[in-house]
């Protein structure tokens, strides 16, 4: 009888809008669930399709499915936009194009679904204009820079064994040598190394892109990874993912690596993410007459277009001497 009574008892509006929301939360859950095992997204990028709708909630924490309308992306970005959050010590307000678009990417692929399953009658995004992305801040890291954050990894104390200091150089080394993505590097397994051929597979499972692709190893690259192969057989090491932690035989972490980039940078007086080698190697890559083809196919783009925007960062220096071939003799 009490049950019932339960049942027959209005619900409060609280209640229900808590409800609405937990529909949405439950319905997202599906949605990842979906692109993790059907289309078999990686860890990282799952993580991104997370918080993305995580801070969606964070701004809109009333917002049910029946209230996903363009109005309410509008507030959502409005809010996105003026809220105020700490950086470095500072306050700051904003958001850049491409924050924008990020988001717009991973809610707009969750509204698409919802639309196609019927619990909404049409994505909210449809029709609304795209945020115009200028991607000036692919910046790449100057010789300076780089030479500075290798010298901390060679003559820095902080790292006593000469495993993790091999491994440190091996890591920096692959970077900027191959141009790999950060979940590409620490998906690398010691069978995709082949120090005869000189090659480095990426598996299509640990790229973005989900393309396989196989990159040259060059000279210097091949010498850090001997070293560090060297020293890893001498320490026992026998995971089969090749960058390992400082402590026992455990893969390296996206948080690991995170802290020694931190640490890296503070020693070598540098502010840097791992990214930026993939800039600095596609920028270097071209500045020495690299192919845009070829670089797509190194850096493991599906659309040509994506390697094209490297081309707007190079610098206007390394384009002089082309620029002062050009005569009156020299015109065709």
């Amino acid at each position: 009888m009490g049950d019932l009574q339960t049942q027959l008892r209005p619900r409060s509006a609280c209640s229900r809008i808590r409800e609405q929301t937990v529909d949405l939360v439950r319905l997202h859950d599906q949605f990842l669930a979906e692109l993790r095992f059907s289309a078999r997204l990686s860890p990282a990028t799952l993580r991104g399709y997370r918080q993305s709708f995580a801070l969606l909630l964070a701004l809109m924490p009333t917002l049910s499915v029946g209230q996903l309308t363009p109005a309410a992306v509008t507030e959502f970005f409005r809010r996105l936009d003026t809220r105020k959050r700490e950086q470095r010590g500072a306050v700051r307000v904003g958001i850049k194009a491409s924050t924008v678009a990020a988001y717009r990417s991973k809610l707009s692929r969750f509204c698409a679904w919802l639309e196609d399953r019927g619990h909404i009658s049409a994505n909210p995004f449809k029709g609304m204009p795209y945020p115009r992305v200028i991607y000036e801040d692919r910046k790449f890291l100057a010789r300076p820079s780089v030479e500075r954050i290798f010298a901390t990894l060679v003559l820095n104390a902080t790292w006593r064994s000469r495993f993790v200091r091999k491994r440190n150089i091996a890591i920096f080394s692959i970077l900027l040598y191959t141009g790999v993505r950060k979940g590409e590097l620490l998906g690398l397994r010691v069978t995709d190394l082949d120090l005869d051929r000189l090659v480095l597979t990426i598996r299509a499972e640990t790229s973005k892109s989900k393309i396989r692709r196989v990159v040259p190893i060059n000279s210097k690259l091949c010498l850090a990874l001997e070293d560090y192969l060297e020293e890893r057989q001498r320490k026992n090491r026998s995971s089969e993912f090749l960058l390992l932690s400082s402590s026992g035989d455990r893969p390296l972490t996206e948080n690991g690596l995170k802290h020694l980039i931190r640490q890296v940078g503070e020693v070598a007086k540098v502010s840097f993410h791992a990214h930026q080698f993939r800039h600095t190697f596609a920028v270097n890559f071209l500045s020495h007459g690299g192919d845009i083809a070829k670089l797509k196919q190194l850096l493991g783009h599906r659309d040509i277009r994506m390697t094209s925007q490297y081309l707007r960062c190079l610098p206007t220096t390394i384009m002089r001497n082309d620029v002062e071939s050009l005569s009156l003799d020299t015109l065709l």
